[in-house]
């Protein structure tokens, strides 16, 4: 009976995206950029073919790490103050339902969208990479598979970081404003800033602090998760190889991520007065 709420919630949020034509718009715009660099990103070398698997699946985490929080952002931004100002949150709240079964069936439903679009874009480029090219399904689905979940998990850690700041702010031009704020000094800035470090050769940085300024950043362990499950062959040269966590330490890593900010949002709601 206590997931039967959740479920319900769910449910609406599901709908209430597809009715936006969400699911679509972003699922094409995920399709479109992940067959573009796997069939035509090439082209700038002066030939038309697949990369080799290690490059191609630095090339899609690399989509991902900008396209896929900034999704989440938008789908979640408006999820509490954008009914609070439409008075159906308060309604929402007279009803026999916990705060909390609130949130989790917001949550679910937002993950449920992004999760369908994730594997079937990605899962989409995988089949057509298989067809036209013979690569064997024992060399893409594992790599593909890790791709999936950890994509799935960034998208759920910003998802909640819209819920955080959705549930602070007065309105929602202002919810939107922060975090594409956010958006751009996590994603863009503060990951420039660790790409260059690590690849300069005139800056001496620890190798402790760079792993710590990895874990600092969820879009850095999803990026660093898929340089280790796909490293390039010439490891000497590889930013994989300046990367010391191994792959269950990682996805720990992200889990955390998602797990703190549902804490921190779980807090944020059952404290707020409406």
């Amino acid at each position: 009976m206590m997931f039967t709420p959740i479920l319900t919630i769910a449910s609406k949020e599901i709908k209430d995206n597809f009715r936006n034509r969400w699911v679509v718009f972003i699922g094409l715009i995920l399709t479109s950029l992940s067959l573009i660099i796997s069939f035509s990103g090439s082209v700038v070398t002066g030939e038309l073919a697949v990369p080799v698997l290690p490059m191609l699946m630095a090339s899609l985490s690399s989509i991902g790490v900008f396209i896929l929080p900034l999704t989440a952002i938008l789908l979640s931004y408006d999820s509490f103050i954008g009914e609070e100002e439409s008075g159906t949150l308060l309604l929402l709240l007279s009803y026999p339902l916990s705060r909390s079964q609130i949130l989790l069936g917001k949550f679910v439903g937002h993950i449920t969208v992004l999760a369908c679009t994730i594997v079937f874009s990605f899962g989409l480029t995988a089949a057509l990479i298989h067809v036209f090219t013979g690569t064997e399904l024992s060399l893409l689905l594992p790599l593909f598979c890790h791709l999936v979940f950890s994509s799935i998990l960034l998208s759920m850690c910003f998802v909640l970081v819209g819920y955080v700041v959705s549930l602070q702010v007065a309105e929602k031009a202002k919810a939107i404003a922060i975090l594409l704020f956010i958006w751009v000094a996590v994603v863009l800035v503060y990951d420039l800033i660790l790409l260059t470090l690590m690849v300069a050769e005139t800056v001496e940085l620890s190798s402790q602090l760079l792993q710590v300024m990895i874990l600092l950043n969820p879009s850095d362990i999803f990026r660093a998760l898929m340089l280790v499950a796909a490293p390039q062959q010439d490891t000497s040269s590889s930013l994989s190889s300046l990367v010391q966590f191994p792959l269950s330490n990682l996805y720990i890593a992200l889990t955390i991520w998602v797990g703190v900010m549902m804490l921190i949002s779980q807090s944020l709601f059952h404290r707020k007065i409406f």
